[in-house]
């Protein structure tokens, strides 16, 4: 397996034992232009170096520590299970030619997502205080030119958050559910309010949003487990409506697939799978419950990485289990061409096969919608930690906004836009064209991110490498590392392949990639706006870019970028860490206390009241642009 464990940090790193708060704050190396400071979070994890211009770390997480074993697994589980195990299996079947290929493929997805997961699993181990998965890992990877991969992911996630598809979905099931056929604008209002109850269900507590995730997770799994079993009786010749079980395993392999067909066959795989890396969204709100091994010890706790590791594994090994039962149990009750022929879901053949048409088949319906539901769930208290993440960076205007956990200790802001965004993107576009191609367009930069961020962990290895920061607690093997950038490459140059009914024979009709081109040109668009903010107009306009640190009264802490004039840049920069956080003398001098309240008049005119947070000596002049 592409795991490879080892002490968590060296000596150097964690300082030899507890550290207290000033000595991490006074903890910095340097490399050039880059300075990477020591943080402890709250989650259990040893304190570790970050470059200064990610997020700054939240010494103790707004959100709390809900994330133990079981909600590591089930948030995992909740978003891989969705309709894909449901719906897929008639594509990939087609798209394989076989039934023994399209078994195969089945099982590549397991090792294509244990490669993916092994680099996040890397990445965690060298910076286990943050949420908020890619947007931390591309953040620390590529910390030059500063903010630029912050900007670009930042601004993609928010404007792609929408879970619209996954909406519509559950509306559709659960009119399916009643046997009745929706009008376009019932299905739309279905479908917002399905959406309006699963944000309700995350909004208003932490702790009981994981609790309702978690029982939906039991849920899915125990259907799986009942399509699996009734499968194994099915193969075993104990139903008479199936008479030949065994009809479609007798020539596995007859039949014959073209390269878009296992093209496509691959993104259903991936689409299937997507989910693993869900817990690494919450990574800062994951700590084991306390324990004693006997009166004179300490109370243990359980290093967060090794709990994403271990139930990261058992949620991908549990997920892959059931989906190849699930198929065995498709391919045992339904004739392959009904299969390839289906327009239905390829579980629904499996029920009106086994049970008959009927209430078994409604049944199936409701359980399918509570599984699109339960994705939906997932998929926000994911999402709504990588917006987070995204806000605290800086990059996003009202930092604030972004950053907060008022009033319920949620985060509310995140939780809004994604509503919004969702619900404007059930009800404007139209059925058809204009809806395939939004859904299409977030499949592409996301393709594109996955994989300079799997190329990113050599950047990281290499860095940390020279600075003498020792190994990270994981390590993911070379050979796990590099099957992750060539599936990822795969996935950025195919949508090119024009489908077997050329180039206008795609889900809408005009051209097939225009989708691709679309993504393109966003990414192209981040870069220049950034370009233009970070660079050209502050050097029109006579200021430059600095981050510094937002402390808000529910503990939650933030970057904001302000901006200062050139002739200003000088005292700023004395007074002021690498992180932005207001730097005070240990002497506290005269000249020094001027400089403050010079800095702290800058800081008022060009970005509001501040209140600085932790106390660095530091005496050295940083460009940050360099």
């Amino acid at each position: 397996m592409p795991f490879n464990w080892r002490r968590p940090f060296s000596s150097r790193e964690a300082g030899g034992g507890d550290a207290d708060e000033a000595s991490l704050a006074n903890s910095e190396v340097s490399d050039g232009s880059l300075t990477y400071t020591l943080a402890k979070g709250g989650n259990d994890s040893p304190p570790a170096y970050q470059e200064a211009s990610g997020a700054p770390v939240e010494t103790s997480s707004p959100l709390g520590y809900s994330v133990g074993a079981v909600t590591i697994i089930f948030l995992n589980i909740s978003k891989m299970i969705g309709t894909g195990v449901y719906s897929t299996p008639s594509g990939i079947l087609s798209g394989t030619g076989s039934v023994g290929l399209s078994m195969i493929y089945w099982a590549i997805g397991f090792f294509t997502s244990i490669a993916s997961l092994s680099t996040y699993l890397e990445y965690a181990a060298y910076f286990p205080n943050r949420s908020g998965s890619e947007v931390v890992y591309l953040e620390q990877a590529y910390p030059r030119p500063r903010w630029l991969f912050p900007t670009g992911f930042a601004f993609l996630s928010v404007v792609l958050s929408f879970s619209s598809g996954n909406s519509i979905v559950l509306a559709q099931y659960l009119f399916r559910t009643n046997g009745a056929v929706p009008t376009p604008w019932q299905l739309k209002g279905a479908a917002v309010a399905g959406y309006t109850v699963a944000v309700l269900a995350v909004v208003f507590s932490t702790r009981w949003s994981y609790r309702v995730s978690n029982a939906i997770g039991i849920v899915k799994v125990l259907t799986l487990i009942f399509i699996s079993l009734t499968g194994l009786i099915v193969l075993g010749g104990h139903v008479k409506r199936v008479p030949d079980p065994h009809a479609n395993f007798v020539k596995p392999f007859e039949g014959e697939a073209t390269p878009y067909g296992l093209t496509n066959a691959l993104y259903k795989i991936v689409f299937s799978y997507a989910g693993f890396e869900n817990a690494f969204n919450v990574v800062n709100e994951v700590k084991s419950p306390q324990r004693r091994i006997n009166k004179l010890t300490k109370p243990a706790t359980q290093n967060p990485i090794k709990q994403l590791r271990r139930n990261s594994f058992i949620a991908l090994g549990v997920v892959t289990i059931f989906y190849i039962l699930a198929n065995i149990a498709y391919f045992a009750a339904v004739p392959k061409e009904d299969l390839k022929a289906a327009k239905q879901i390829a579980a629904g053949l499996f029920f009106t096969n086994v049970f008959g048409p009927g209430n078994a088949v409604k049944g199936l319906n409701f359980l399918i919608a509570l599984s699109s539901f339960g994705n939906i769930v997932a998929v926000l208290l994911g999402q709504s930690r990588l917006i987070r993440e995204c806000g605290r960076q800086g990059v996003l205007p009202f930092p604030r906004f972004w950053a907060s956990t008022r009033p319920f200790g949620t985060p509310l802001g995140p939780y809004a836009v994604k509503y919004a965004l969702t619900v404007l993107m059930i009800v404007a576009p139209p059925a058809g064209d204009a809806f395939n191609f939004i859904t299409d367009l977030q499949v592409y930069p996301n393709a594109f991110f996955n994989v300079i961020m799997a190329a990113g962990i050599y950047a990281v290895r290499y860095r940390r490498k020279r600075l003498g920061l020792g190994r990270a607690a994981f390590r993911a093997w070379d050979v796990a590392i590099v099957f992750n950038i060539v599936v990822n490459l795969y996935l950025v140059v195919m949508p090119w392949y024009p489908p077997a009914g050329g180039q206008y024979a795609g889900d809408v009709s005009f051209w097939y990639a225009t989708y691709v081109v679309v993504g393109i040109g966003l990414l192209l668009g981040c870069g220049a706006y950034y370009y233009l903010w970070i660079s050209v107009i502050p050097r029109l306009r006579g200021y430059r870019i600095r981050q510094e640190v937002l402390t808000l009264d529910d503990g939650a802490s933030s970057h904001r970028l302000i901006k200062v004039p050139v002739g200003e840049l000088e005292a700023w920069d004395a007074t002021h860490d690498a992180v932005g956080r207001t730097a005070h003398s240990a002497t506290g001098s005269g000249d020094d206390k001027g400089s403050l309240e010079k800095s702290g008049e800058l800081r008022k005119r060009n970005a509001g009241d501040h209140e600085g947070v932790g106390t660095v000596v530091t005496t050295q002049v940083r460009d940050p642009e360099k």
